[in-house]
């Protein structure tokens, strides 16, 4: 009798059935389409790439035992991959036809390179009607753009690393671009702003921004629908891909291997990869060691807590997006007592603002205090060139005035190079306010102190 490759591939799955779980065997082998038998090579048609890799890692030595046992020791098993076909071409060719699509290879040729994909034919996640990939919503907040992220030692490493990517996404040795940092310190917005920048300067580029828990989520309802493949050709239509929390993924096998997976076919596909995280790579604990190692081949970026100037450029241009205008001394004041936190900047600000308005007060200091105390549990005491003064006065049991005076007197310099000293060190005066202080000394004396 004439073998034929509907009736090859079904003896094949008789036997497969029996070694698979059955959501295995739906997910993996119901999907696939015998496309033609030449002698001793059965051609099955796999929904893409991604299938195909699946199928090598994880079946290869079921499929060689079935196919050898169905064909001999000769039998070989060859893939047609499904990408970059249109429902006409599909309807056009039948399972059994001989002329079907070449783009095959069996399991031992060389390395296949896939065509375009076809997005009309993919499901969305984000369940936009009518996709096509153009269309792709990129879930960004436009607001958060390299022009109001304010540069600092703090962070500008990771902003300039997010503007090269921004001109050349995919194109330079930061990818993946991993930012790290604390709560609070502007990683999403970072991450944000490099796929505005890339929507605004390149229209034939796709970009989408999602949290790791949608994403988990996502994976969940696929798998619940035996739609995997669809969610993973989803994700192959990126050009920047952001995911933000990476972290979270932790102790989630499943998420991770797919996501493993999309990594790669985006990383080799000259696509973009941005995550963020709490913590640099070395330390995602729960996280597989193969997806470390790929967080480490571009860059791991941290934020890192800004110093009081640029906390007070963050705050300034926060006030000149808002239209408003605080006296110097509270901005001073805010900035000085919130450190670690970008967003409890923005809050106070918000909170002083809705305080006077509706209050009817002046935005002063006492309102500000009054404010920050819902923010900070110990605020900061203030520490002044006058407050150092009397501490240093009190210590060595000299008259504080003596320390602006013009005596040479040894115990009274050494209070006083050290009061200059602290000062320097404590607070945000210059060196000729500082002098001032100290009788109107030159601010080359407060060097030498």
């Amino acid at each position: 009798m004439v073998k034929d490759c509907i009736s090859v591939w079904d003896n094949c799955l008789r036997t497969i059935r029996r070694n698979v779980n059955n959501q295995s065997f739906k997910t993996w082998f119901e999907p696939i389409k015998p496309v033609r038998l030449d002698k001793f090579a059965l051609t099955i048609q796999v929904p893409n790439k991604f299938f195909y890799e699946w199928l090598e890692e994880h079946y290869v030595s079921l499929l060689k035992m079935t196919i050898r046992q169905e064909l001999g020791e000769e039998g070989r098993l060859e893939y047609q991959i499904l990408m970059g076909i249109t429902e006409e071409q599909k309807a056009a060719v039948p399972n059994n036809n001989p002329n079907s699509n070449p783009k095959a290879r069996s399991r031992n040729d060389a390395p296949y390179s896939p065509g375009a994909i076809d997005s009309g034919n993919i499901k969305n996640p984000f369940v936009i009607p009518g996709i096509r990939k153009l269309s792709i919503d990129p879930q960004l907040n436009v607001s958060y753009t390299f022009d109001n992220f304010i540069e600092g030692d703090c962070n500008r490493l990771a902003r300039s690393a997010g503007q090269a990517i921004a001109k050349k996404p995919g194109g330079t040795a930061f990818n993946p671009l991993v930012i790290f940092g604390d709560v609070g310190l502007g990683k999403t917005h970072l991450a944000q702003a490099i796929g505005n920048a890339v929507l605004r300067n390149m229209n034939n580029k796709t970009v989408l921004y999602v949290s790791s828990e949608k994403f988990t989520n996502q994976i969940i309802q696929s798998i619940k629908n035996n739609a995997v493949n669809d969610f993973v050709n989803f994700y192959q239509l990126i050009d920047v891909l952001i995911v933000d929390d990476i972290q979270f993924l932790a102790n989630k096998q499943k998420t991770q291997e797919i996501f493993f997976h999309i990594f790669n076919q985006l990383h080799q596909n000259g696509k973009q990869i941005i995550l963020t995280s709490d913590r640099p790579p070395k330390d995602m604990d729960g996280m597989e060691e193969r997806l470390i190692s790929r967080f480490k081949w571009g860059l791991s970026a941290d934020l890192q807590v800004p110093d009081l100037e640029t906390r007070m450029a963050i705050l300034e241009a926060k006030m000149n997006q808002e239209g408003l205008d605080l006296p110097y001394d509270v901005t001073e004041f805010i900035c000085y007592n919130i450190k670690n936190n970008i967003r409890e900047l923005e809050g106070v600000l918000i909170s002083l603002v809705a305080q006077s308005s509706l209050n009817q007060r002046e935005i002063d200091i006492d309102l500000a205090k009054q404010v920050i105390k819902n923010f900070v549990t110990q605020m900061s005491k203030e520490i002044t060139v006058e407050f150092i003064q009397k501490l240093v006065a009190n210590h060595f049991s000299v008259p504080v005035d003596k320390l602006a005076g013009k005596t040479r007197k040894r115990s009274i310099v050494i209070a006083r190079q050290l009061s200059m000293y602290l000062a320097k060190n404590l607070t945000n005066k210059s060196l000729k306010a500082i002098g001032e202080n100290f009788g109107g000394r030159d601010h080359s004396t407060v060097i030498y102190s």
